[in-house]
């Protein structure tokens, strides 16, 4: 098939039609030579046409692209006083074009520009103005396709070939036929235009080779080859035209995992999986996705997190589902700055039809912005709202979020039922649905999924002064709590006190020395994780004066009296620093413990750890199952795990007798708390008669309370 035989229309509006697959790729197919004159220029517009530029490649075919540098008014005053050199100026402009790839997917793009360039066939050259009185710049906007037998397509327009340009900017190319008559002197004149600025011979302006130190840099993404990148048919960030969510080959669900998609499909794509920590919930949930994409030929797709990092990590796994989503969350970097035009373009391009499937994922703090919401409530059609960690949005600023605009809906968790929270629990299965899958820690553990663990109770006490400020705020909360019943303002003020409560006891002075103590035996093994308490407090060891976080000390001392190699992996870390510390801790070589508060709880995948410390465990099962679950992922040569948990007691067991009844009674609200979590944590271990004696004595010593313990 030669030009003369595709079907070109006059004239081309993108977001009224799909610009890249009705008018680049088809003509670029039957292409030998591709003459582009445009203002500016991106690695992702060859990316968005790789289908038709691979065939163009195994045609030996060329491209002849004119690109204008961005310049600044600081680089033409720097020109013209000559404070720079000109060639040094204009390298910097070009590269400001190609900032460093904050993603696989942007690499990838870079990687094809090399190899295009280092192939010969893509050659590059800068034009701009000779009158660098102005920052006015070249923008000429020509292309010429020319097949074997000779025939030529121009067009001309107000697109660049960018990104943007290409697939969401409002704007139109006129399109003229070298075999048409009346197209003829058209098509002539501007490939005229084309030669006479390729060959430096127009008088308004100045045309350099493209510079020699910025190829050099796009070397340094060469990994892959020009047929592994133009195969992989990626046509735009947030969505595909075929394919768009397909299980890939090597992924394998299991039965159970199976049977949840087929019961979200019998609900009409609306439910909830509730499924323990390491059993695959995201791979179900895009299991999920790829049944409800191959059923709707048009479909938008929102996934929230609660973290960025959990983003990332959800952003990772869905690659490999042949997706390629918006990340929608604000930073600093690249490829998060544009997250709001993105999706607003990406909403546009779906209501016309230009698009017909795109996905976004965020966080639970973006999704919660004005913004966000204005732009989510236009999804008119096919919307499919995800929500990881769901548990989250019971609580009611989050739930008042939630889209009625959601034709199909999932929640994942492994704890959706909100801990004494029955409202919040409720409003998740009334706008969720019912569960598809109810699959809990011990069935995983009992079939295989997660790892066997022993478990180990290790028993602290709080400080006389800690004892003191913890029943102090005690009383608060129980005089408190007779007048939040009806005043919401009063909910908050009690849930404030029972965090500063919960503090005491996570940061309990004597769990430092204890650790210590308990991992001393293993100071030359590896693989070993500290949960420590969001608490600060004075601690003697290190300052007198300074108010130190909880990790910061155990962090410290574990180098400093066992040296042992440590890392803290908090929010604090960004994204690379994270990685580097999974990638350090799996080898196991140059790092022995990690050390967190909440950022592994929800999500994050280390799945070498094999021993855990926990300092401090909260009143909620939500938060300790999870932290459980964590521990017990498979790993190679990991045959169990072992779990050690600090449980804190009032006071020392031994001076219980020594109490009245009153102060007995009022340990109880801690011990209970203690108590139940020790036989949750004791009963699907493989050790659960361990803990019999010391079940034994907190029971004798509290004598008449016993009854209540075990209820509780």
């Amino acid at each position: 098939m030669n030009l003369k035989e595709i079907h070109i229309e006059k004239e081309y509006r993108n977001l009224k039609c799909d610009i890249i697959h009705e008018f680049y790729i088809p003509i670029l197919q039957h292409t030998v030579k591709y003459k582009r004159a445009v203002g500016f220029f991106s690695s992702a517009a060859l990316y968005e046409m790789a289908t038709g530029i691979s065939t163009l490649v195994k045609n030996k075919g060329k491209i002849e692209l004119i690109v204008s540098p961005r310049l600044t008014q600081e680089d033409i005053d720097d020109i013209r006083l000559g404070y720079r050199k000109r060639e040094e100026i204009i390298e910097n402009s070009l590269m400001r074009d190609f900032p460093y790839p904050n993603s696989t997917q942007e690499q990838m793009k870079l990687n094809l520009l090399a190899n295009l360039i280092a192939e010969s066939v893509l050659d590059i050259k800068v034009a701009f103005k000779i009158d660098l009185n102005s920052i006015g710049i070249f923008h000429e906007k020509i292309g010429i396709m020319e097949d074997s037998e000779g025939n030529k397509v121009a067009f001309t327009g107000s697109m660049n070939e960018t990104y943007s340009g290409l697939l969401h900017n409002y704007e139109s190319i006129d399109v003229f036929c070298s075999w048409k008559d009346e197209d003829i002197e058209r098509v002539e004149i501007k490939e005229s235009a084309f030669d006479k600025l390729w060959d430096n011979l127009d008088p308004a302006m100045e045309v350099i080779e493209f510079p020699k130190v910025a190829v050099e840099k796009f070397k340094h993404f060469q990994n892959r080859t020009t047929d592994e990148l133009i195969t992989q048919e990626t046509y735009m960030v947030g969505h595909e035209i075929d394919g768009f969510f397909t299980v890939p080959q090597d992924v394998i669900l299991y039965k159970y995992q199976e049977d949840a998609i087929n019961a979200w499909e019998k609900q009409a794509f609306k439910g909830i999986f509730d499924m323990a920590t390491g059993t695959g919930k995201t791979y179900t949930a895009l299991g999920a996705l790829s049944r409800l994409s191959a059923i709707y030929e048009k479909l938008a797709v929102v996934i929230v997190c609660p973290y960025q990092h959990l983003v990332e990590q959800w952003a990772e796994d869905i690659e490999k589902f042949n997706v390629h989503p918006i990340i929608a969350y604000s930073t600093n970097t690249h490829s998060n700055l544009n997250w709001r035009r993105l999706f607003e373009d990406s909403i546009n391009a779906y209501k016309v039809g230009a698009i017909k499937k795109f996905c976004v994922i965020t966080t639970n703090a973006t999704f919660a912005l004005d913004d966000f919401q204005q732009l989510l409530k236009r999804i008119r059609r096919n919307l499919c709202f995800v929500v990881d960690e769901a548990h989250n949005f019971g609580a009611d600023k989050l739930s008042s979020l939630l889209p009625n605009n959601g034709t199909f809906r999932l929640a994942l968790s492994a704890t959706v039922e909100r801990y004494r929270d029955a409202k919040g629990t409720s409003t998740l299965f009334e706008y969720f649905g019912e569960k598809c899958i109810e699959f809990p820690l011990e069935r995983a553990i009992r079939d295989g999924y997660l790892t066997e663990y022993y478990y180990y109770p290790i028993v602290v006490s709080l400080s006389e002064e800690e004892l003191d400020k913890y029943l102090q705020l005690t009383e608060r909360i129980k005089k408190l709590s007779v007048y939040a019943q009806n005043d919401e303002s009063k909910k908050e003020d009690v849930d404030k006190l029972l965090i500063r409560r919960a503090r005491i006891v996570a940061g309990a002075k004597e769990k430092i020395p204890k650790l210590l103590e308990v991992l001393k035996p293993y100071k030359n093994d590896n693989h070993m994780l500290v949960y420590c308490g969001a608490t600060r407090y004075d601690y003697e060891e290190i300052s007198d004066t300074e108010d130190k976080k909880q990790i910061e000390i155990v962090c410290k001392l574990i180098g400093e009296q066992l040296g042992m190699r440590v890392r803290k992996f908090t929010s604090e870390e960004d994204k690379i620093e994270r990685q580097v510390i999974k990638d350090t801790f799996k080898e196991g070589y140059d790092l022995q413990i990690i050390t967190a508060i909440k950022c592994l709880d929800e999500g994050v995948n280390i799945p070498a750890i094999k021993r855990a410390f926990i300092l401090a465990s909260s009143t909620n099962p939500k938060e300790y199952i999870q932290r459980r679950g964590r521990v017990l992922r498979k790993a190679l040569d990991k045959e169990y795990a072992e779990i050690f948990d600090f449980i804190t007691l009032p006071r020392p067991l031994e001076y219980v007798p020594l109490c009245d009844e009153t102060t007995k009674k009022s340990d109880l609200s801690l011990i209970s708390r203690e108590f139940t979590r020790m036989l949750d944590f004791a009963k699907s271990a493989r050790n659960p008669l361990d803990i019999d004696n010391l079940r034994e004595q907190i029971l004798s010593a509290y004598g008449a309370y016993k009854i209540y313990l075990e209820e509780n």
